[in-house]
């Protein structure tokens, strides 16, 4: 491999310790401001068309952008078929996701991603995993991925996540309170499922492509960041729809929003079908132009991905050597 330095400015360095960021503590429901909240879908449609090459990052920039998207990404393995092996193998590539050789000719410090995101039977595991690395472990919680178990399970099934070691629970909200527009019992449960986390972060999964309007997704994200929801989350990964740029760009507008309204930054989780480096870019562009800088961090912005990191590492290859590799060269998991 050439030895090639990435170049990054200010706003694009690849790997910050996170700083003390205040928790969003939620506010009063505000219906009158819920009734309030619109979205001019054609508009947003338009706007989100043109991002993809509304800018071109290249070479030594693109390489620093992408080992920054690492930094944020939520490795993730929720399949009915996870075994302890596989678990374990997922947290050594978060520890080491991009090979020595790689970062040494781009060179780079050693990075992790943001998190390992499992099922609560794999928390210990990946607990024991990651211990020594600061890497924290994530939990899908609530009856994942339809949220239609009982609720006090709900609710106990998050104790129990916190107990075994997650320091972050994403929490899937009920869609049919956002459908039949019953904000009172949405802002409710979030702020349940947000007490029962305690010290633990709390993403809000609102599976957006089950709410049926844009307008609904606006609403749900304003009143689970009134709730204290610490991220929103576009989706499960398991609904038909997932992460879109029209849903992240209505998304990201109400935390800018909340963040006017209120002073305090709440993150967002784009998943579900984000698995290319061109992806990640545009997503990261996104953040950079609608909420800046600030958010282009782990403790504000996060990908819930399994097969994006593979995708940047080749990438990563490409611009070093001028060759794509084989898949079987950046395994998983």
């Amino acid at each position: 491999m050439s030895a090639t330095s990435p170049r990054p400015d200010k706003t694009v360095v690849t790997h910050l310790p996170n700083p003390h960021e205040p928790r969003n503590p939620g506010t009063a429901l505000d219906l009158d401001r819920i009734a309030s909240v619109q979205a001019n879908t054609s508009a947003i449609e338009r706007r989100a068309a043109t991002l993809p090459g509304r800018r071109s990052v290249k070479k030594d920039y693109q390489a620093a952008w992408l080992l920054r998207a690492i930094t944020m990404i939520d490795l993730t393995t929720l399949s009915g078929d996870d075994t302890v092996g596989r678990v374990r193998r997922l947290c050594a590539k978060a520890a080491n996701p991009v090979r020595k050789e790689m970062l040494d000719a781009l060179g780079m410090d050693p990075i992790t991603t943001g998190a390992v995101c499992v099922y609560h039977d794999m928390i210990e595991t990946a607990v024991e995993a990651l211990e020594g690395t600061g890497i924290p472990v994530a939990a899908v919680s609530t009856g994942f991925p339809a949220g239609l178990s009982p609720f006090h399970l709900r609710v106990a099934e998050i104790e129990e996540s916190v107990k075994a070691g997650a320091k972050e629970i994403d929490i899937v909200i009920s869609r049919r309170h956002v459908l039949t527009q019953n904000w009172q019992a949405l802002y409710d449960e979030m702020k349940t499922f947000r007490a029962a986390c305690g010290d633990a972060h709390v993403k809000a999964i609102l599976a957006t492509g089950e709410l049926g309007t844009l307008r609904n997704v606006a609403r749900a994200s304003w009143v689970c960041m009134m709730a204290g929801a610490d991220f929103i989350k576009t989706s499960t990964g398991k609904e038909s729809v997932n992460a879109t740029l029209p849903v992240s760009l209505v998304m990201i507008r109400a935390i800018r929003a909340y963040h006017e309204a209120t002073g305090f930054r709440v993150g967002y989780k784009p998943a579900g079908g984000i698995s290319k480096a061109k992806d990640a870019v545009t997503y990261l562009t996104l953040i950079k132009d609608e909420l800046g800088d600030r958010w282009l961090r782990p403790d504000l912005f996060r990908f819930g991905a399994s097969s994006l990191l593979g995708d940047i590492e080749r990438q990563l290859e490409h611009h070093l050597t001028g060759r794509y590799s084989a898949g079987y060269r950046h395994p998983i998991g």
